[in-house]
């Protein structure tokens, strides 16, 4: 799927939706950048988000990866339409100890009921940390 700028409206009603989320809050994820069907998301790597041996959590990296394949969707989405994801496959490659973490998602396919989403986490160096492949599904009015 191509990617396409968004109006000053559409990207400042996605930058509001995203703030509107306390999970990303809590966090400390922010935004990027956004294009149609494209979201760059960071997040600041604190202490709070590692386990006992010193490496980030992978649920906060899995967060970071849901919440940009998620605004990567919402860039495409009329306003009210709302999506639930159905499943997220992660494949991580190598640990994050400090710095911040960029996830770029881009939708692949946007049918009428599902969307198919990767998308990519690179670490403060620009090193490929973790791959992921979501799908969502689009909820009933």
């Amino acid at each position: 799927m191509t990617s396409g700028t968004l109006s000053p409206d559409q990207e400042q009603r996605v930058r509001r939706a995203l703030a509107k989320v306390p999970f990303a809050k809590l966090l400390g994820i922010e935004p990027e950048s956004f294009a149609a069907g494209v979201a760059v998301l960071g997040m600041p790597l604190h202490e709070n988000l590692k386990q006992n041996s010193g490496v980030v959590h992978g649920g906060a990296i899995a967060s970071l990866i849901d919440t940009a394949t998620a605004f990567a969707i919402i860039t495409l989405l009329p306003e009210g339409e709302r999506v639930t994801t159905v499943d997220l496959t992660i494949t991580y490659l190598r640990p994050l100890v400090a710095g911040r973490a960029t996830s770029t998602a881009k939708v692949v396919r946007a049918g009428k009921r599902i969307i198919a989403v990767s998308a990519e986490v690179l670490g403060p160096d620009r090193s490929l940390v973790a791959t992921a492949l979501s799908t969502y599904l689009r909820l009933e009015r």
